[in-house]
């Protein structure tokens, strides 16, 4: 049993579990992949009703979060219904509140939606990989608007 365990804990839970409770089954609402294939850029909001949303990046999330009403089967209808925003620390790999966390723009870095945001717990940690990876700037949550989104998407 010990060893079932063990195998359970080191070879089975890194590929079926992650700290933001998808399964290799799981795919992102917006681009429809898969999301465990892409683990430093997946996110996830839970919303009010009990039902969390998953998604293959920040950006995606993004797009999820100020257009809701294209997912109207979701029952999103106003700021209220978004419970808690999730993305993952590109640097440690740990879920980090969205709102309250720091992306960088223009990055040489790009997630499986293309151009993205690479989302950071510090402004320190953002700043520096901003200067090694050719970024544009460092964004908080409040920043980030539809419109970059769009210009991200190559919509503009």
């Amino acid at each position: 049993m010990k060893r079932f365990v063990l195998f359970f804990l080191l070879v089975l839970f890194p590929l079926y579990g992650s700290q933001l409770g998808y399964d290799k089954q799981t795919r992102g609402l917006v681009r429809h992949l898969l999301v465990h294939k892409y683990p430093k850029w997946a996110a996830k909001i839970e919303l009010a009703n009990g039902k969390e949303v998953y998604f293959c990046s920040p950006k995606s999330m993004f797009e999820f979060y100020w257009r809701p009403a294209r997912w109207y089967d979701l029952g999103v209808r106003s700021e209220e219904d978004f419970k808690k925003l999730l993305v993952t620390d590109y640097e440690s790999g740990k879920p980090i509140d969205a709102r309250g966390a720091f992306y960088v723009y223009g990055s040489n870095v790009t997630s499986p939606a293309g151009d993205d945001l690479v989302p950071f717990a510090s402004y320190d940690a953002a700043q520096k990989f901003l200067k090694q990876h050719g970024g544009s700037r460092v964004l908080n949550f409040s920043q980030i608007n539809y419109a970059l989104i769009n210009l991200l998407n190559g919509r503009i």
